[in-house]
């Protein structure tokens, strides 16, 4: 049987989560004007969503919709304010449960895991299947293909109904879910700028790890988003997962792999993977990371600009980045 949540939907529409989520939510958006309006009747805002949440007429709104590049083209959706507070009072009381059903080598958006975690246990598999560099250790790589806009919603909801036993969370969830459609197509899609759409991603592709971990039984494996990677000696075992796997994802998930973005190479002649080129026994920056790091700094010549890169360059061979870096600093600056 599924592990179930013990929660029920009181836990996560009570004042006290609401105050707790709204702290949680203003950490680095007290300067945003939506943030001040909402704040300036805080009490009554959030007593309202009470309500309606206890009533049942909540409804959530639509989204203000926008691009970012960084560094490829994004299309973000925003949700209103008070639509965005729901999601952190949700976030708090789902991410824990969860977070404990994952495998221990899923990186994305999770406490103590994310990038450099990411990256170090790749390091690691790659000694484990190479035996301290001994032997050959080849990677496959596989991306999924318009990840977020491809997720099937019904799909999304079936899982989180097998974990979710009341039914007014899972109704409230539907709401959320239900609130973003994909262009033309129906019941397709999550918004890039909901935090809820980090979790729900996450346990859309935990059927799929747990396929990989169970079923294929591969030990060396690891997931970052919709970025994932096989390690092994043996370069044949590697090429049969590839149409193992599309059929699981097309037939389970409706997703496809990416055909573009498809790689198996050996550790020796440097595997990309999270804006790193990583080798035997160290790793560079990739190319277009480093562009963007310096076009940045280019434009925001901050010391907090110019730190929180100093710190991503430290896990790293990096000394001409670093140089690189400090001389545009001090140029623009």
């Amino acid at each position: 049987m599924k592990s179930q949540l013990v929660h029920i939907y009181n836990d996560i529409i009570s004042l006290g989560n609401l105050f707790l989520a709204w702290q949680e939510f203003i950490i680095g958006k007290k300067k945003k004007e939506d943030v001040q309006i909402f704040a300036r009747n805080l009490m009554d805002n959030i007593v309202e969503l009470h309500h309606s949440l206890v009533n049942k007429t909540y409804q959530h709104g639509g989204y203000e919709s926008f691009y970012v590049t960084d560094p490829k083209r994004r299309h973000i959706h925003k949700a209103s304010v008070r639509d965005r507070l729901l999601h952190h009072a949700v976030y708090r009381i789902l991410y824990p449960f969860f977070d404990r059903t994952f495998i221990v080598d899923s990186y994305s958006c999770r406490n103590e895991k994310g990038v450099h975690a990411g990256i170090n246990r790749f390091r690691t598999l790659a000694g484990q299947v190479s035996k301290n560099h001994t032997r050959t250790c080849w990677v496959l790589k596989c991306d999924i293909q318009k990840f977020f806009a491809s997720i099937d919603q019904k799909i999304l909801l079936s899982i989180l109904k097998e974990h979710i036993p009341d039914k007014d969370i899972v109704r409230l969830l539907e709401n959320i879910i239900d609130s973003f459609h994909t262009e033309f197509k129906p019941d397709v899609g999550l918004p890039l700028g909901n935090l809820t759409s980090q979790l729900f991603a996450n346990v859309y592709m935990n059927r799929f790890d747990q396929w990989v971990k169970h079923k294929l039984k591969v030990k060396h494996y690891a997931r970052y988003a919709d970025d994932f990677i096989f390690l092994s000696h043996d370069k044949g075992s590697l090429e049969s997962i590839i149409s193992q796997a599309q059929e699981f994802l097309q037939t389970n998930l409706k997703l496809s792999l990416h055909p573009n973005k498809l790689f198996l190479s050996s550790v020796g002649s440097g595997v990309d993977f999270l804006g790193w080129v990583n080798f035997s026994d160290h790793r560079i920056l990739r190319a277009t990371t480093r562009r963007r790091m310096l076009a940045r700094i280019k434009v925001h010549p901050t010391k907090e600009t110019l730190q929180s890169y100093l710190g991503l360059l430290g896990h790293g061979n990096t000394k001409k980045n670093t140089d690189d870096l400090l001389g545009e600093y001090w140029l623009w600056q």
